[in-house]
């Protein structure tokens, strides 16, 4: 008598086990919002695009010392926003001169424009067909720079071929809409090792043709169009930039402060806009905090 109600429960069971199996190996469509100013994919392989709250507090007049390469940036975005040829960006240099601030600055300075960005980072490069495709696809006058903060590989990394491809190599790689603009601490993506160069001196290789793997290499930021690099910092421009936070908050840039913020960098291990900025707000913060004029100021 209760078997019709059991098969019930066991059949709706079974829907909803199903359902759930779905949802999990499933990735959701991508939808653009011409509002949303910046994303981020989460989620891996079965994740989304989710809007991020970005701080449009940076400017572009904030970055100092670093000049030339925000010359660099600017045109070719500009150019990009105009629908005009631009290329994909790789920043490389040392760490702490700017390179993801400036991203941060160009969605300042150009949203109004219709820029827009997305970030993604190494190990969901393999989700860049879905986001061009979206991109593709929606109807909005947006522009979108795909943001790769930190970008660096293995040898056996195969995320790498993804960004190859949509970089340059896929039949549709070329968009109107969709730029790459990609941080890394090193010039080349993938690594170069000696033992690689002796091998082939030597003759010590298993391989016909030994030179394609540093070909191999340096094949990943050959595709960028546009290298901007990032020397370290001397010590008038670090100082430059402490006097420029200082001079925000309405405190004097003394010898005092001058000798405290070379120590700062010494304690970092080198001098950067990274570095300067966080000797700013350390001085800043317990000068105030000795006044008791606790939150009185909103340091940038």
């Amino acid at each position: 008598m209760n078997l019709p109600n059991e098969l019930l429960t066991l059949g709706t069971s079974f829907l909803q086990k199903a359902n759930q199996f779905l949802s999990e190996r499933t990735t959701q469509s991508i939808h653009l919002d011409p509002n949303v100013l910046a994303y981020r994919w989460v989620g891996g392989q079965r994740g989304t695009l989710t809007p991020i709250d970005v701080h449009l507090g940076i400017t572009l007049d904030d970055l100092h010392g670093i000049d030339t390469q925000k010359d660099k940036i600017i045109q070719n975005t500009r150019q990009f926003l105009a629908n005009l040829p631009a290329n994909h960006v790789l920043m490389t240099g040392t760490r702490g001169a700017g390179k993801s601030s400036l991203v941060r600055a160009l969605l300042h300075a150009h949203h109004q424009d219709g820029l827009r960005v997305i970030e993604v980072a190494r190990d969901d490069l393999q989700m860049l067909d879905k986001i061009r495709h979206a991109i593709k696809v929606s109807d909005s006058y947006c522009r979108y720079i795909i943001y790769c903060d930190d970008l660096a590989f293995n040898g056996h990394d195969e995320n790498y071929r993804t960004l190859k491809s949509v970089l340059d190599g896929a039949l549709d790689s070329e968009q109107d809409r969709l730029l790459i603009y990609a941080t890394s601490n090193r010039r080349h993506l993938l690594p170069q090792l000696m033992k690689d160069n002796v091998s082939i001196y030597n003759g010590q290789t298993d391989e016909v043709n030994p030179y394609e793997t540093i070909d191999e290499t340096v094949s990943l930021s050959d595709r960028f169009g546009l290298w901007i690099s990032f020397s370290p910092m001397n010590q008038e421009t670090y100082l430059d930039i402490v006097a420029y936070y200082l001079a925000r908050a309405d405190m004097a840039f003394d010898e005092t402060v001058c000798s405290e913020a070379l120590k700062w960098a010494s304690t970092r291990g080198g001098r950067s806009g990274r570095v300067a900025y966080q000797f700013s707000r350390h001085w800043i913060g317990s000068r105030l905090l000795e006044r008791g004029s606790v939150g009185s100021v909103t340091h940038k």
